[in-house]
């Protein structure tokens, strides 16, 4: 039986499952060796922030919290000045603190997100979805690679050069 996969507005109630899900992140992150996320951020201040904003999504597996993401429109302060260039300049949404529920991982939860974002970008008449993500963040590189986002460039955000990725929707 397939199960049913949701995005939907993270509420308020949903913040200690999503910092649960964010920690359990932050903490692979730091087994995998990587720099991301290890200066205290994101936290819980940046979920309830993201959430107040109308910016923080779950996406759910049978009624069950299984991925956080925030997705933002149109506004990435960062993403104005690229070492290199984006494919296009029209609307967009930015993609930021995706964290997968360790009880979901390795099921492609990431894969399918991006699936639900591209239909929510393309629903809302959207150009674009815009992301970035640390250099050596193997997995998000190769999921961005596998659908079809396009390299181009560096930000710099968070204190550190992010490889920065676009993929026109519309």
């Amino acid at each position: 039986m397939d199960s049913e996969i949701k995005l939907r507005k993270a509420e308020i109630e949903d913040r200690n499952i999503i910092w649960n899900i964010l920690q359990q992140a932050i903490e692979r992150r730091r087994q995998d060796g990587s720099t991301q996320w290890q200066q205290g951020y994101p936290n819980m201040d940046t979920v309830e922030s993201d959430i107040a904003k109308g910016f923080g999504y779950v996406m759910t597996v049978d009624g069950e919290i299984a991925v956080y993401a925030a997705l933002i429109m149109n506004d990435e302060p960062a993403y104005s000045t690229i070492e290199g260039e984006w494919l296009s300049n029209g609307e967009f949404v930015v993609v930021h603190r995706v964290a997968v529920d360790e009880k979901f991982a390795g099921q492609g939860m990431v894969k399918k997100l991006f699936d639900h974002i591209e239909e929510f970008t393309r629903s809302n008449g959207i150009q674009s979805v815009k992301v970035d993500t640390n250099y050596d963040n193997i997995a998000m590189l190769k999921i961005l690679e596998g659908k079809g986002y396009s390299y181009c460039g560096e930000v710099f955000l968070s204190g550190g050069m992010r490889k920065a990725f676009e993929k026109i929707i519309i």
